[in-house]
């Protein structure tokens, strides 16, 4: 992930680009197979966080199923401009983490803000092949 410092990005305007949060709800994303989570409300936080200033999408499995729960933080186009990448976050399976994606997400995302420290710690690479399925 970057460590640039940059300046909180201000809140979009309505029907500007925006940094896109993916949740994975796949096979084990999402399931029972992570157990002490509530799923629901986790995908709810980041909706009611980010509502207006990032767009929050599910999507079916991500093909990363070692680190479920699996979040994308993708750049807005502004972001990638100012050269900000798809970061993926595994094992996001804890409201700290969750809040600190939707905190992340508010500032700009990938590219105009640092994300949260602890952030690093859920940050993982997945196979080409599944990062050019997930990013198209």
């Amino acid at each position: 992930m970057s460590r640039r410092t940059r300046r909180a990005a201000p809140v979009p305007p309505a029907g500007a680009a925006r940094c896109t949060v993916t949740v994975c709800r796949g096979c084990c994303c999402g399931s029972a197979k992570i157990p002490g989570l509530d799923h629901a409300a986790q995908l709810r936080d980041l909706r009611r966080a980010l509502d207006g200033i990032a767009t929050v999408r599910v999507t079916d499995c991500l093909d990363a199923c070692e680190h479920a729960n699996v979040v994308v933080v993708q750049p807005s186009s502004a972001g990638r401009a100012a050269g900000g990448r798809p970061v993926w976050l595994g094992l996001v399976n804890d409201p700290d983490a969750t809040a600190d994606i939707a905190a992340w997400a508010g500032d700009g995302g990938p590219g105009l803000a640092d994300p949260p420290g602890m952030l690093d710690l859920y940050a993982f690479a997945p196979s080409r092949r599944v990062r050019r399925g997930a990013e198209d």
